[in-house]
């Protein structure tokens, strides 16, 4: 469809097979000074002026949004869980990873920290007590999968092949729970070259060895792609101190911490007046009135005049729908307890903000039903146990964050959250779907009751998936 004559209407991409992410960056860049056609300064700018442009305006001047039109695709592979949860710790960049769910490991796919390598004996220990997890995790599947066929009939038309695919599917996700977060991944990630070279600071300034590896192989083959935009991503003073601050004294210093025998959500704090917010900014949307006037005008309503309006904006909210940016305003801090296998779902959702705890085995594993059904409890028990036993001499001996690779994705974590209403409609939407993690769909249940009970009004309009 054309504009006008003089200026036609133009979708294009510009093809990255023929220029350089640096070279896309820059003609994005220059469209603030130059009136010509994206693909016509494309033609003006080769690699060197691209290298140039950047040396002077994203490093030179600080103007790093330059940097964000620069998309880099990588491939990182065999690296241990533990690593992934702080590669994946950025907002800003898509993640995919190998899913535990959905494939049985093999046998050694874990990590051996470089910092047992000087204390033999726990070297010994460790790799011993991580092939003992591993064992386990074959001999559930095997008692596991013998169980359900017996529990689970065929469905009258079900192919074997359908039957047994969810035989086993039910099986790993049950049986995943005694891998430790040393246990290799792999993960596809999406990102601008601004938020790769705030990813690469993070892993470099970290306490693990394996992490600052990580930071600097993705520096170098990042540079490969954009050789200027990250060339100079080290860590600062400030992210050392961090990391520094963040590495926790040994369990065995502190006092036992106060342990929960279940998963846990408790709505620690939140807006009282979120319902006003909303509205007000609603209100507010609509009219050429100040928010204070519109905050006024929505603390003088009615509970049926605010709910109105409230049913006005969301009453045709679908189960995939989001409500608009009204809802960003009112605030809802939750103070979670889950199981490692859980959270690692749960920090998907990088909108939020979320602070969670190093890993430990003090609050306790968990144990699936599926497990205790399969009268394989004690053989499940007996690798949890070996876990904790080893988690404490790393933790006494060498460093508790290294201790960390032994934790198994049973063992739960305290995680604090906080996040908006707009972000509690998308959470709580996905993660109690029958679909959802079973574990963190049981801890969400519990965060989405008390978040309703405080806000029935704010939350009435929430619609399962399974309410379709």
């Amino acid at each position: 469809m054309v504009a006008t004559a003089r200026f036609p209407r133009r979708v294009y991409p510009l093809d990255a097979r023929t220029l350089t992410e640096e070279q896309i960056a820059v003609a994005f860049a220059m469209t603030s000074r130059r009136p010509e056609a994206f693909d016509e300064i494309a033609l003006q700018v080769s690699a060197e002026k691209a290298a140039d442009f950047h040396e002077r305006w994203v490093l030179g001047y600080g103007h790093a949004s330059v940097a964000e039109h620069a998309v880099i695709h990588m491939a990182v592979e065999n690296i241990s869980r533990l690593a992934c949860d702080t590669l994946e710790d950025n907002r800003l960049a898509s993640y995919t990873e190998k899913s535990s769910r959905y494939q049985v490991l093999e046998k050694g796919a874990y990590y051996t920290p470089p910092e047992l390598d000087r204390h033999p004996k726990l070297r010994e220990m460790y790799t011993s007590t991580c092939d003992a997890l591993f064992d386990a995790y074959h001999a559930l599947l095997e008692k596991t999968q013998a169980y359900l066929r017996t529990a689970r009939p065929r469905g009258a038309n079900e192919r074997d092949g359908a039957y047994n695919l969810r035989i086993r599917r039910e099986a790993t996700d049950a049986c995943r729970f005694v891998l430790p977060a040393s246990t290799l991944t792999n993960v596809g990630m999406t990102l601008n070259a601004r938020s790769l070279e705030h990813a690469i600071r993070k892993l470099a300034a970290s306490q693990l060895q394996e992490e600052r590896e990580i930071g600097q192989l993705l520096k170098d083959e990042g540079q490969t792609i954009t050789p200027t935009l990250i060339k100079y991503a080290e860590p600062t003073e400030y992210l050392r101190a961090a990391a520094a601050q963040r590495t926790p004294a040994s369990d065995a210093a502190w006092p036992a911490p106060t342990a929960s025998p279940d998963s846990t959500a408790r709505l620690v704090g939140y807006d009282h007046n979120a319902e006003q917010k909303v509205v007000a900014a609603l209100l507010f949307a609509a009219s050429h009135r100040s928010y204070a006037e519109s905050l006024d005008a929505a603390g003088v309503m009615g509970a049926e005049e605010r709910a109105a309006v409230l049913a006005q904006a969301w009453e045709s909210l679908g189960p995939f729908d989001t409500p608009g940016r009204e809802a960003e305003l009112p605030q809802y801090t939750l103070e979670l307890v889950m199981d490692y296998g859980a959270y690692r779902e749960f920090k998907r959702h990088r909108m939020q903000t979320y602070i969670a705890q190093p890993l430990t085995v003090a609050h306790r594993a968990l144990v699936p039903g599926v497990i205790r059904d399969a009268s394989a409890g004690g053989l499940y028990q007996g690798a949890v146990g070996a876990a904790e036993k080893a988690f404490a001499t790393i933790d006494s001996e060498v460093s508790p964050l290294v201790a960390q690779y032994v934790v198994t994705h049973a063992h739960r974590r305290r995680v604090l959250a906080q996040m908006n209403l707009r972000e509690c409609y998308h959470l709580f939407r996905l993660r109690t779907s029958p679909q959802a993690h079973p574990t963190l769909r049981a801890v969400m249940e519990k965060a989405l009751e008390q978040c309703q009970a405080v806000h029935p009004a704010l939350f009435r309009f929430l619609k399962r998936r399974e309410e379709r």
